[in-house]
């Protein structure tokens, strides 16, 4: 059971440098145990920097982040794959740091291993690694112990279709172990996501309990699967036609 609490942005102001814009600004938020917080907004709008000052890995400017619990799990979009490690010495090193060690370390580095098929992948280095195998072992890394919050920045970023089935699971598993989960998605991912709070962030602006949007009920949503190739003309003609364009995911092997 993860020991989890109710993260509060309090009056949260952060910029990258002295002289800089603001990135975000005046962020008043809260996020409760149990709850799945979706970030929505362009790139560029603050997502990441708002998942960052959750996480603690950047510090507010002004104002304070508050209640954070003693286990943050943190997946970056870019998993920093860059290192000198295997991935079993990695996630070996990153049990260590969360107090795992022996035989309850390699349990739960099995078991996350096992669940996210990186098996074959487990004595490579981690510069080896393709993007989506490295954004794995950055899941791995993440729950190596139940998170009392679970920071995803863009978690489908590179996933097989298997691997992208996942992360509502593990999801839904740290919520209902009473954890809170705070995730950005700008793939529509949001629907596998049942019961979401939203919000969203314009600006360097904040708004939370942003209303889900109403389908029209005439519309029929469909899922094709067309050549890399031919994907800019067939997104341009189904534009041309009227159509929009919900999503677009690119499938691995």
């Amino acid at each position: 059971m993860c020991k989890a609490a109710r993260v509060r942005f309090d009056q949260t102001w952060f910029r990258y440098a002295r002289r800089a814009g603001w990135a975000l600004t005046e962020v008043n938020a809260t996020v409760d145990p149990g709850a799945t917080v979706v970030v929505l907004g362009r790139n560029g709008a603050g997502k990441s920097t708002l998942l960052q000052l959750a996480a603690g890995v950047l510090e507010p400017v002004r104002g304070a982040v508050l209640d954070r619990p003693p286990v943050v799990g943190w997946v970056p979009e870019r998993f920093p794959a860059d290192q000198p490690f295997t991935t079993e010495q990695y996630l070996t090193a990153m049990a260590a740091l969360r107090g795992l060690r022996g035989s309850r370390s390699r349990s739960e580095i099995d078991q996350w291993v096992e669940r996210l098929g990186l098996g074959e992948h487990r004595h490579l280095r981690l510069g080896a690694l393709s993007k989506g195998t490295a954004q794995k072992v950055g899941l791995a890394q993440a729950l190596l112990v139940p998170p009392g919050l679970l920071v995803l920045d863009e978690p489908w970023e590179g996933l097989d279709s298997a691997a992208r089935t996942l992360v509502p699971q593990i999801v839904a598993e740290v919520t209902r172990a009473g954890g809170a989960v705070l995730i950005s998605d700008h793939r529509g991912e949001i629907a596998s996501l049942p019961g979401a709070i939203r919000w969203s962030v314009q600006n360097g602006t904040v708004v939370t309990g942003v209303p889900a949007p109403e389908p029209a009920p005439e519309d029929v949503i469909l899922e094709l699967a067309v050549a890399r190739a031919e994907a800019d003309q067939v997104m341009a003609r189904l534009s041309a036609e009227g159509h929009r364009i919900l999503r677009v995911r690119e499938e691995r092997a």
